[in-house]
């Protein structure tokens, strides 16, 4: 069954601005100066209150704003992967982490260098460094795995799911969904234990199968979050043969697949992303060429950033793509690139020109990526806001 009917649905990525009120109790929380059961009942209402904001905004498919994954600053690149740290045991901070290694790939023996050492940074260091607003390190420690690593964090995905579901009652909401780490990003910490890449891959995936079952488990959706897939191209260097860096990848569509075996693939959708960072971005890899890989990963929902300025013009591959019957696709129509309120015609415009490639029934309207911790929550609201504007445009002409 298309997941349109009679008008093109709206969602957006994951992560929401975090209000002052949260951002103050996971301060607090992490300092030990607020109780457990204070803290959660902070949580509970403030994913209500996000829920039914975006309701009240024309949101159709709604999250948790990713309140979950604590935010202890209002500009924060890295919660949608560092929440995972603390859910999952076997890993410690260690003096000589190689996220901090600066590598050089030879063909045929890729390898990641440290994100500070990313070939567009070095193309624009100068930028970067007076001008960009964001540290490429995302944080200042990575722990690493130093035994085998387990999931511990049963609790807080039971508080994820606890949260929305009981959000979304009476809130008048398509549906939800809850955004979740890939193995392939999950695995970007050090590696003191495990003999191989692979093997610490496929035990990520053993480790965060148990966090995707929880959450489609209760009915809502799973969002896997792996900026790895595409992001990942920066982080070689020099710059791999497009061909020798989907060889590289392919362990970690593979420990994906893995994880998902069990997975409902109707409550699942995939998120591609080229970091999100706000930077040049002269170096991400076309969408050409990593689409089919993407198209590989067993989801029913494709997310990925279609709206910034780098990649907007890449609605025209769908021209010789096909989709998968069954399958849906989710791409991004309003950017957290920008600070510029996309306005809705704009907006009904690209919605127009995906629905005339893969069907109107097929398209969601969304954002390219988490707004949270990247824009002012004023501006956030505004996107949304005119993304659930344009959508009805849309609709008006597409039904």
């Amino acid at each position: 069954m298309p997941i349109n009917t009679d008008r093109i649905l709206t969602t957006h990525v994951g992560s929401l601005p975090r209000t002052d009120r949260l951002r103050e109790a996971n301060a607090r929380r992490q300092a030990g100066d607020l109780s457990e059961a204070d803290f959660q009942q902070i949580l509970t209402e403030e994913v209500r209150a996000i829920v039914a904001r975006q309701v009240e905004l024309g949101i159709d498919i709604v999250n948790d704003g990713e309140y979950g994954h604590a935010m202890t600053n209002t500009v924060d690149y890295g919660a949608w992967w560092t929440y995972s740290f603390a859910r999952t045991g076997g890993l410690e901070l260690t003096e000589d982490n190689p996220a901090f290694e600066v590598v050089r790939s030879t063909p045929g023996d890729l390898r990641y260098t440290s994100f500070a050492d990313r070939r567009d940074r070095a193309a624009f260091l100068s930028a970067y460094d007076e001008v960009v607003d964001v540290d490429l390190k995302v944080v200042d420690a990575f722990p690493a795995a130093t035994s085998a690593i387990s999931y511990i964090g049963q609790e807080d995905v039971a508080s994820d799911v606890r949260n929305l579901t009981g959000a979304l009652k009476g809130s008048g909401a398509h549906s939800g969904f809850i955004a979740a780490l890939s193995p392939g990003s999950a695995a970007r910490v050090g590696n003191k234990h495990y003999a191989t890449d692979r093997d610490f891959l496929f035990a990520w995936a053993d480790v965060l199968k148990q966090e995707y079952k929880a959450i489609t488990d209760a009915g809502l959706t799973l969002q896997i979050d792996d900026p790895s897939i595409a992001e990942g191209w920066d982080q070689i260097n020099p710059e791999p043969s497009v061909s020798d860096y989907l060889a590289f990848i392919q362990d970690s569509v593979d420990a994906l697949n893995y994880a998902l075996e069990d997975i409902p693939t109707e409550l699942t959708r995939f998120h591609l992303c080229w970091g999100s960072w706000h930077g040049p971005h002269t170096t991400d890899l076309e969408f050409k060429h990593i689409a089919k890989t993407m198209l590989s990963i067993d989801a029913q929902g494709y997310t990925f950033e279609a709206a910034n300025v780098r990649h907007a013009h890449e609605w025209k591959v769908w021209e010789n793509l096909e989709l998968p019957e069954g399958k849906y696709i989710v791409p991004g129509i309003v950017s957290h690139s920008t600070n510029v309120v996309e306005h809705p015609e704009l907006v009904a415009q690209r919605i127009e020109q995906f629905a005339s490639v893969v069907g109107k029934e097929n398209v969601v309207a969304s954002t390219d990526c988490g707004l949270g911790g990247r824009i002012h929550p004023e501006i956030a609201v505004a996107k949304l806001a005119s993304l659930s504007q344009g959508a009805a445009l849309a609709s008006q002409r597409l039904f």
